[in-house]
């Protein structure tokens, strides 16, 4: 993406995709025959005790989508934090655009050219989305910001990109799926040769993931590379030119994405064959523990809903982002405020619900979102696994800590959980994202409850980790626990729940239960009520 000096304070033009004759001439002007545009070999990378990256050899090409694919804690995340100057690598050598590259930082790569968007968020929530755009790359005339130069330049380029975002709006003031298109777009707003997407669909709508997709081919048609970090299969066959699959900080195999098959990629990215993705979960549903009526919540994300789940089987809630089934679950843990309506759990009414009536009542919800709501990052493991039962005798005696006991606890806890490395006063932020969910298991362990609510489950997390996950699940299932999954993964959701609610636009559109429960049948509901509200 072009962009040039404005000789009025070092800022750089205002990003603009090419136009289609603009496209060819870029094409002809740099078709270069066979130096990659990125080009590493040997890249080594130790932090204390671990050695995060072993002699990696990795090569993008100019105008080709590169999938990094492997579990959490393969080396993913420092290889492209080596790549956008946040590491510096201990050993091997770093070529772009045909230069050896030494000494690199963030500042020094994306003035070459080289843009991250990471999983972890690098907006100032305190800042509107213009000002985090421009954030050390102000436009200024004699000293002073230009605020209306780039209010201009930030409206155009969010226009260009088709996102529903308001240049003035606080970050702060913005849901996850709109600070996921901020960050693309600070991104894509100075010149890009090389784009690196980490896990950049989690918090995206259909649509919204629609719109990015298509400006992945208009950066590919533009020779911009892109390194792409993805666990979800779809995408990387909608996607990729190439996989490269790491494993324990190893470079295992580079394969072209047309020829390979999913289990080819999982086996090498796990060592292991992995025959079925989901477990076969025995359903015995009982008792109704959580019984919803007419609930409406006070934002209007929630509006007139019926709901139950039983014991003994998972009750699955699908839907697109931003349908209301994050919500819901959030509503009946104490999260979210409701305007009316009725919540039971375990026939007993439950009014003005709060977290920790719910862990007394039984009820424990595990967020999306690990890092702003699920964990302390800069706390050890120990700490996070035990918040939630620092009520009980076990943990404290008189309101003073029984450390001694919550060691050994928790350590037994997370050998349970086969946590790796099992350290429980390593830090949370240390820990891959397979790591952090199984942490916040931990919780459920540290006390007794009957009523899980999962809010995405999967999210940022590999097949290995997920398949512990569903594991996890399968025996509380099977004890006799209500586990409640809401998930954006169609075959996930289907596959794990006995009866499974669809929501569309903050209302159940449909509750399906044994054959019905189909992709078709979901689906169908989705279109359903959109037609009928559009009718209406």
């Amino acid at each position: 993406m072009a962009s040039r000096p404005n000789g009025r304070g070092g800022s750089e033009a205002p990003a603009r995709l090419l136009t289609a004759t603009e496209t060819r001439m870029n094409v002809e002007i740099d078709s270069k025959p066979a130096t990659p545009l990125l080009q590493l070999r040997g890249i080594s990378k130790r932090f204390t005790g671990v050695r995060a990256l072993d002699r990696i050899d990795l090569d993008v090409r100019a105008g080709e989508l590169h999938v990094l694919f492997g579990e959490n804690g393969a080396g993913k995340s420092t290889l492209i934090n080596v790549v956008s100057g946040t590491f510096p690598p201990d050993e091997g050598t770093f070529h772009f655009g045909g230069e050896e590259i030494h000494h690199l930082t963030p500042q020094r790569a994306r003035e070459i050219g080289i843009s991250p968007v990471f999983q972890e968020f690098s907006l100032i929530p305190s800042l509107t989305v213009e000002e985090n755009l421009f954030l050390g790359r102000e436009v200024t005339r004699g000293g002073v910001l230009h605020s209306r130069e780039m209010r201009k330049r930030a409206s155009a380029l969010i226009d260009e990109l088709g996102f529903d975002l308001d240049p003035a709006q606080r970050i702060d003031d913005l849901s996850r799926a709109h600070q996921q298109m901020a960050e693309i777009a600070k991104a894509l707003l100075g010149r890009v040769r090389l784009l690196i997407l980490d896990e950049p669909t989690a918090s995206l709508t259909e649509r919204e993931t629609g719109r990015l997709f298509e400006l992945i081919a208009r950066l590919k048609s533009q020779n911009v590379g892109l390194i792409y970090v993805s666990h979800r299969m779809r995408e990387i066959r909608a996607l990729a030119d190439r996989v490269t699959v790491l494993r324990d900080g190893r470079h295992i195999r580079t394969l072209d994405a047309a020829t390979s098959t999913d289990g080819e990629l999982v086996e090498l990215m796990t060592g292991r064959t992995i025959d079925l993705l989901f477990p076969t979960i025995t359903h015995q549903p009982d008792k109704v523990m959580v019984e919803v009526e007419n609930l409406t919540l006070a934002d209007g994300s929630v509006r007139d809903v019926n709901f139950h789940a039983r014991s003994g089987e998972i009750t699955g809630i699908a839907g697109l982002v931003g349908c209301g089934k994050s919500e819901l679950i959030r509503a009946i843990y104490g999260i979210e405020r409701t305007s009316s309506g009725v919540i039971r759990i375990d026939d007993a009414p439950y009014e003005f619900p709060t977290p920790r009536h719910s862990l007394k009542r039984g009820v424990a919800y595990f967020p999306a979102n690990r890092i702003a709501e699920g964990l302390a990052l800069s706390r050890p493991i120990r700490e996070n696994a035990s918040m939630t039962g620092l009520d009980l005798p076990a943990f404290a005696r008189f309101g003073v800590l029984r450390q001694a006991a919550e060691r050994v606890t928790i350590a037994g806890i997370m050998e349970q959980l086969q946590l790796r490395p099992p350290n429980i006063e390593r830090s949370a932020g240390a820990l891959s994202g397979g790591n952090r969910q199984k942490v916040m298991l931990g919780r459920a362990l540290t006390r007794e409850l009957t009523v899980f609510l999962f809010d995405e489950p999967s999210v940022g997390i590999d097949v290995g980790a997920k398949l512990e996950v569903y594991e996890f699940m399968k025996r509380l299932v099977e004890t006799g626990a209500a586990v409640i999954v809401v998930s954006s993964e169609l075959p996930e959701v289907l596959a794990l729940s006995n009866r499974l609610y669809v929501m569309h636009q903050g209302r159940i559109a449909a509750e399906l239960t044994g054959a019905e429960r189909t992709e078709q049948n979901v689906l169908s509901s989705f279109f359903r009520e959109h037609l009928t509200a559009e009718v209406a």
